[in-house]
């Protein structure tokens, strides 16, 4: 996140138990139920704790702004269903709720039969995927998930929007850590521009236009034009490929940032394809390898996918608390504590 901001950020530490306290309440003020606000709060502290901010405290106050506006329309569901497939709809429930259903029942399915397909549409904001596929790892599968959004990124070659931040991620069980690699396919993610904007800070230089396809640094008018795609061409390939796997799942073709979405996920159990166990010892022989390659002159050693992260998740725990921008936590607890909310219906 620091490569995409310019300036200062005013830091304070928060108890972890604090800080989901507080979440917890802020969108159980939002109309939420205590179950609902415990399940998004996990991934908001989770992210916290990983190191990755944008997508922490300051993404509750995006999600709540978005409950107000768009209410959900139907309840969650779950059609379509096979031994080893679903289709979960939305109902235009925040996508943090509808991923965690289709991710449980895709586990609870790969467990039982030895692979799962589950697809969610009707729903946005689906938060970080490294979320989802370490509870998939963790229960010893091998996961893979895709998803589609509203349109802020430009193919490459234009300025235009017409993709989404579409990530992607593939998760790993080991005999350690899992390996787990989640990424999106846009040179700045949607949660950095709203942390940026909110904060009073600059983006980077070549990461979006503005609504006249110029070049800009400000993310209010990132937010109005387009960012650009992540890795060039082979970016833009990528992100096309997603877009279309989110169709796949029953996401619109063109959704906005607060409905249409479509996520995809995959489950696969390991033992398939060999004696239970074997994958993953032969994945961690696999990544510690990785781990030995000499780094250049100076250089860190080697780290995997998800190995920074868990690591930051580690000594963070045991700290018992974390930093966070005072500017978002002050806004947290007027939004808890607050009497005149507009509950979503």
């Amino acid at each position: 996140m620091k490569d995409s901001f310019e300036g200062r950020i005013d830091e304070v530490e928060i108890g972890i138990a604090e800080a989901r306290e507080l979440v917890a309440r802020a969108f159980a003020a939002t109309g939420f139920t205590a179950d609902e606000a415990a399940i998004i709060t996990d991934q908001i502290i989770e992210c916290e704790l990983r190191g990755v901010p944008n997508a922490g405290l300051s993404r509750a106050l995006t999600l709540v702004d978005v409950a107000r506006r768009c209410p959900p329309h139907a309840p969650i569901t779950v059609t379509r269903e096979t031994s080893v497939s679903a289709l979960v709809e939305g109902g235009g429930h925040c996508g943090y709720l509808v991923a965690h259903r289709a991710v449980e029942l895709g586990i609870e399915k790969a467990l039982a039969h030895g692979i799962a397909v589950i697809s969610a549409r009707d729903t946005a904001y689906t938060g970080m995927y490294v979320h989802y596929l370490e509870s998939a790892a963790r229960a010893g599968l091998v996961g893979m998930a895709a998803g589609n959004s509203g349109a802020r990124v430009a193919p490459y070659g234009a300025t235009q929007a017409r993709m989404g931040t579409n990530p992607i991620a593939f998760a790993f069980p080991t005999d350690s850590d899992p390996v787990i690699f989640d990424t999106g396919t846009s040179s700045v993610v949607l949660s950095e521009l709203h942390l940026a904007r909110r904060l009073g800070l600059e983006i980077g230089e070549g990461l979006a236009f503005d609504a006249d396809g110029i070049p800009t640094r400000d993310p209010a008018a990132a937010l109005a034009g387009a960012i650009t795609v992540w890795g060039g061409y082979r970016g833009s390939g990528l992100s096309v490929a997603v877009q279309l796997l989110g169709i796949l799942a029953g996401g619109d073709v063109q959704p906005t940032d607060e409905s249409g979405s479509g996520f995809l996920f995959v489950a696969i159990r390991p033992d398939l394809f060999g004696e239970p166990g074997e994958f993953e010892r032969r994945a961690l022989e696999f990544a510690d390898y990785a781990r030995s390659a000499e780094p250049v002159p100076g250089g860190a050693p080697v780290r995997l996918p998800f190995d920074r992260s868990a690591q930051t998740r580690r000594e963070l725990v045991v700290a018992g608390r974390f930093p966070a921008s005072a500017r978002v936590v002050a806004a947290l607890r007027e939004l808890a504590g607050e009497g005149s909310v507009s509950p979503r219906s």
